[in-house]
């Protein structure tokens, strides 16, 4: 049995890897190092090209559900996280390059992939699973929606990334470490702001310089990656309740909350490269050098990647795909990752694990598992390929998909807690066919 993967991002490797360890002999296409995306910047699998956030870790957040299923059943991908954890608080967030290099080495050492460099403009005959990601090259795009009869790959929106800052280019006299309400251990550095500096800052981020991105237009933007600069033009005070909100944060220098806080989160394992929270951004560079440096603890501050705005394309799913990311028209072809309109890294993952254990599933003669709604793994895939949604936008995975309890529980968190008890009973049942 042969299968063809293209595409080596977090949903492919994933996809990749589990079919390899069913027995599958995979040709893995990667067109890294030979052709790279704007958004991309080494030659490794699973590359971060945003945030180097898993986000929510507890089993409170949907995503943390999503995680804690995907580890129980032997997902690469939170392998490779837990093994290149950096602290974060109550999220689960790793060191970028650690992480991508973990995942290249074990997908390039299976016995059972072959990696082939190059980019792919036409599918393949035979098993095809297709994880190009968001950032399908124009070749490939073209070639998807002549074969959905023009309704591939139409669908697009924009996505954004946040600077990255060195450590000892940090004022530390104007910031401090600490976690919100003090929660977990101090993993932040917390930058502060007083009225007269935050509004300083908030009107010349207003009225900043963009950089062209053809196409682009504030409602074209995913809302989990707002652009810093188009939060802050929806009012004065947005940013300060969002990602510059100050509270639970008080500053040792003043025994106060700051007026705005701005946080910054750990990038490598080192502890020598810092990324700004919520500053996904489509400012010029010059731009962003000016502006951010009006943060006082930023004023000096030293950039080792500015952030960058990409077009983001994916399929009109409900349309085209099964509850297995299967091409409906043409089964033997099967789709992974962003590409499929589900939204994060975990979400990229968690499709291309499902997808490479159904097909490995009905390559061996065996009957589907279908995950149940009440699960994560097969709320995402329901919604992903529910007909009945008519305006299909990017997700994330979310409780708002999952199967309802049935019954009252009081209080938010501990509803949510015991959904996901419920998922995780469902997965302990299911893992010896799913591992099997």
């Amino acid at each position: 049995m042969n299968v063809t993967v293209i595409g080596a991002g977090l949903a492919g490797s994933e996809a990749a890897w589990q079919l390899a360890q069913r027995g599958i002999q995979v040709a893995l296409w990667e067109m890294k190092p030979r052709k790279m995306s704007p958004a991309h910047h080494t030659p490794d699998f699973a590359e971060l090209v945003c945030s180097n956030s898993l986000r929510g870790a507890g089993l409170e957040n949907a995503v943390g559900l999503l995680k804690e299923e995907l580890r129980r059943l032997g997902s690469l991908i939170l392998e490779a996280a837990d093994a290149t954890r950096v602290e974060a608080g109550g999220a689960l967030a790793v060191d970028r390059h650690g992480f991508s290099a973990y995942v290249t080495k074990a997908v390039r050492n299976h016995p059972n992939i072959t990696v082939m460099e190059g980019e792919v403009t036409e599918l393949p005959e035979g098993e095809v699973l297709v994880a190009t990601g968001p950032l399908t090259s124009d070749a490939l795009a073209a070639r998807l929606r002549e074969l959905t009869g023009g309704e591939a790959a139409a669908l697009h929106f924009f996505d954004a990334a946040a600077p990255l800052v060195t450590f000892e280019s940090l004022d530390m006299s104007r910031a401090w470490f600490a976690s919100r309400y003090d929660k977990g251990t101090a993993d932040y550095v917390n930058c502060a702001l007083e009225k007269e500096e935050y509004q300083a800052f908030w009107r010349e981020l207003c009225g900043a310089e963009e950089a062209e991105v053809h196409g682009f237009e504030d409602r074209n933007v995913f809302e989990g990656c707002m652009p810093v600069e188009v939060m802050a033009r929806r009012g004065e005070d947005t940013l300060r309740y969002g990602p510059l909100k100050p509270r639970g944060l008080k500053d040792p220098s003043t025994g106060r909350e700051p007026y705005a806080v701005v946080q910054l989160r750990k990038d490598n394992a080192g502890g020598t490269i810092y990324n700004l929270v919520g500053f996904q951004t489509h400012l010029k560079f010059g731009e962003q050098k000016r502006i951010f440096s009006m943060i006082p603890a930023l004023k000096d501050a030293e950039y080792v990647r500015y952030g960058v705005m990409h077009r983001n394309t994916y399929l009109d799913s409900p349309r085209l795909l099964d509850r297995y990311y299967r091409l409906r028209s043409d089964p033997r072809i099967t789709f992974a990752g962003q590409m499929t309109g589900v939204e994060g890294y975990v979400e990229s993952a968690a499709s291309g694990f499902l997808a490479a254990v159904e097909l490995a599933r009905r390559l061996a003669g065996k009957e589907p598992i279908n995950f149940p709604r009440e699960t994560a793994l097969g709320a995402l895939s329901l919604y992903v390929s529910d007909e009945t949604v008519k305006d299909f936008q990017p997700m994330n995975i979310n409780f708002g998909i999952i199967s309802p309890l049935g019954h009252k529980v009081r209080g938010k968190r501990n509803k949510n807690l015991e959904i996901s008890q419920r998922s995780l009973e469902m997965i302990e049942r299911l893992k010896p066919e799913v591992l099997g």
